[in-house]
């Protein structure tokens, strides 16, 4: 860590970002009383997940130096390119973002999307399955998936070595998507080379299960999963969703969406499914 906290530049750069995202760019509504541009320092601290006052004393630079975990915080909330990020935690006395807070900040142009869709299944992904964020009905539907560390943070991980990973997808569909799972971690390897954190994901997956390894050996690319997923919800029962992707390469992220056809059952169980997470979501935020 570079000792050198610039506690007022801090503040300035926090001021101006502020002033520079409108409430349509993270969903809000902009209402009739809204007079100075940009957010309000109250819809800022709780994109972030903190208090107004210490964030409106990161504004006024004459709060404590924030720790890292803090700063990423900010610059999800703020909706942050990776330059501004980088250039935020210079300012706050860190040389540079831990490599694992750099790969969770989203991409600002996902964010955007999800912001907009916060009443239908999505979740935004990593290179390697780690979900990086996830609106409340996603939740409902897949459960909780950006709590974990370590290896456990990709999905293909989990799916090889956590038997829960499966219990919300039909059984008919796990021998399909394992093989997928392994071709696009190949795939990883392939683009990022040895030594990289793919290899040492494979590497950890080929000592830990022997249907990976198996698979592994078959050197099978290029296999995609299906656009419909069927899941097997503990409350509502069976769901056939169609599954819409959205990449962002720059960043190596991806976006799922998760809707149903107009008029089904599906489409029912979905409205009831998000009941169920706006539900759980603000029984959690109490």
């Amino acid at each position: 860590m570079d000792r050198t906290f610039d506690a007022a530049t801090l503040g300035a750069f926090l001021r101006t970002r502020r002033a520079a995202l409108q409430p349509e760019d993270v969903g809000l509504r902009r209402g009739p009383r809204r007079r100075a541009p940009g957010l309000r320092r109250e819809e800022v601290a709780e994109l972030c997940s903190m208090s107004a006052d210490y964030f409106a004393r990161l504004e006024r630079g004459d709060g404590p130096q924030p720790s890292e975990p803090m700063l990423a915080a900010v610059a999800r909330g703020l909706r942050l390119t990776p330059d501004e990020r980088d250039h935020l935690f210079l300012l706050a006395g860190y040389r540079t973002a831990r490599r694992d807070l750099r790969a969770g900040h989203v991409s600002p142009g996902l964010m955007r999307v999800m912001d907009r869709i916060a009443d239908t299944p999505a979740q935004i992904m990593g290179p390697l399955g780690e979900t990086l964020l996830q609106t409340p009905s996603a939740v409902a539907l897949l459960g909780e998936q950006t709590r974990y560390t370590g290896h456990a943070r990709s999905a293909p991980f989990r799916w090889f070595t956590d038997p829960d990973a499966r219990e919300r997808y039909h059984p008919g569909d796990h021998a399909g998507n394992s093989r997928v799972n392994v071709a696009q971690l190949r795939a990883a390897v392939t683009r990022d080379g040895p030594g990289s954190p793919a290899a040492d994901l494979v590497a950890a997956l080929r000592a830990t299960s022997a249907e990976f390894d198996r698979l592994w050996e078959r050197h099978e690319v290029g296999l995609r999963l299906s656009g419909t997923k069927r899941f097997v919800h503990p409350e509502i029962g069976r769901l056939d969703l169609y599954c819409q992707l959205l990449l962002e390469p720059d960043e190596g992220q991806s976006l799922l969406i998760f809707t149903a056809t107009p008029g089904t059952a599906d489409q029912e169980k979905l409205a009831l499914l998000t009941v169920l997470g706006t539900e759980e979501f603000t029984v959690g935020t109490e």
